[in-house]
């Protein structure tokens, strides 16, 4: 869909305040077009004055400013992702993918109420976000039309990058935290930070220079180990160090305190994006390393070997599906379903040390549906019999032997 299309009419926008989002905002707006700008407030810990957001749109041409809270479906997105474990490609926690998943079940009835049809967002022809947005939205609506400018000729004439839209917000006295000196780009929300593009890009470059948002890099992290203990009941985090909280207060107080000590800064991350490109980046997401070591430390006593393996299957399944968008669909559904299951046992609580970048398992206690037994001690405990292994193995070796005779193995 290209600007000719959508001239004279209204259109939602899906506006983050950021340098992308004012200049497509002035441009529509110059163009002919009315835009109403719906900004998620996910908990963005780089925004020290969220309300600063709607000066800047309003400033940018936005014809109206909405602003939907959205932190405790940023919250809830967050356990249900530590809770499938659902990281993608082993060590990235989905938290853009996460991100705009809240963003579009939140925005979107709020758009419905506007009577508008119209969804556009500021995401790039390369990158994730536009495949998010779009696919998610049609599931939610399958009516749904859409317009990105990164993907309108008559845009992309105009505007190459960073460089031509920082002149065209100097020139229109559009105001913007952006700068041509800052060496990359960073989207932020409850969960953690993302840092890409600019000097990130190249794989010569360390990554050191990358400031942390909520953390520090394990260096220069607190010289003192500190202690938490983290109580879950049926698979939610109900109370850090004795204190009850609610899940936003859990996530902003494990950022802070666990960011501190370095705890979930991952450098150095190429990641394969949907449209096939790699990318680069720094990812700082302490509350969700913090949560996920605890709650992995309680799994591994909860649950047998058979039930661990389709476990790490699901999860890896999902962090697929989060990634490209497909968190509604029938095998997200499933898969969703079988992880319901799990998490109802998950009970008990978890101490362990936080010190330079590490976490430190101390102990566990009131585990209710744990496995772990005095059967497996190494000591004269438990009613485990050493000489039942014997027909045991009797029977293991069987076709370990058949193999071997019928020269399978070499």
């Amino acid at each position: 869909m290209g600007i000719n299309r959508i001239k004279g009419k209204r259109i939602a926008f899906a506006a983050s305040g950021g340098l992308d989002s004012c200049t497509i905002t002035h441009w529509l707006s110059r163009r002919g077009v009315e835009v109403i700008c719906f900004t998620a407030d996910l908990g963005q810990p780089d925004e020290d004055n969220f309300d600063e957001i709607k000066n800047r749109m309003l400033r940018s041409g936005a014809a109206e400013y909405v602003s939907v809270d959205l932190k405790n479906e940023m919250a809830e997105m967050g356990l249900a992702v530590v809770q499938a474990n659902a990281k993608y490609e082993g060590n990235y926690w989905n938290l853009t993918g996460a991100a705009r998943q809240v963003i579009m079940e939140g925005l979107l009835p709020e758009i419905k109420s506007y009577g508008i049809n119209i969804f556009s967002h500021g995401a790039t022809g390369r990158g994730n976000d536009q495949v998010r947005f779009q696919i998610i939205g049609t599931m939610l609506n399958p009516n749904l039309e859409f317009y990105a400018a990164w993907r309108d000729q008559e845009f992309l004439d105009e505007f190459r990058g960073r460089k031509e839209m920082l002149a065209y917000c100097s020139q229109n006295n559009i105001p913007v935290k952006a700068s041509a000196d800052k060496p990359y780009s960073t989207d932020a929300n409850l969960l953690g930070l993302t840092h890409e593009g600019g000097r990130l890009e190249s794989l010569q470059t360390q990554m050191k220079f990358v400031e942390p948002g909520i953390g520090r890099w394990p260096e220069w992290a607190e010289p003192v180990p500190e202690q938490f203990t983290i109580v879950f009941d049926k698979g939610r985090p109900v109370q850090i160090n004795n204190s009850k909280m609610s899940l936003v207060e859990i996530f902003k107080y494990l950022n802070v305190n666990g960011g501190k000590h370095g705890i979930g800064i991952a450098e150095n991350l190429v990641e394969n994006r949907f449209v096939g490109v790699k990318s680069r980046g720094v990812y700082e997401s302490p509350a969700m390393v913090i949560l996920s070591y605890s709650y992995q430390q309680l799994l591994q006593q909860i649950l047998d070997r058979r039930a661990i393996q389709f476990y790490q299957t699901t999860a890896s399944f999902l962090g697929g599906q989060l990634y490209q968008g497909y968190w509604l669909d029938l095998g997200s559904q499933m898969a969703r379903k079988a992880i319901a299951e799990l998490t109802n046992l998950v009970s008990g609580e978890v101490t362990f040390e936080a010190y330079r970048g590490n976490l430190s398992y101390i102990a566990s206690r009131n585990v209710r549906h744990g496995l772990y037994t005095n059967e497996g001690s190494m000591e004269a405990e438990g009613e485990f019999d050493h000489h039942d292994s014997e027909g045991l193995l009797k029977i293991l070796t069987i076709s370990a032997r058949t193999a071997s005779l019928s020269g399978q193995i070499k």
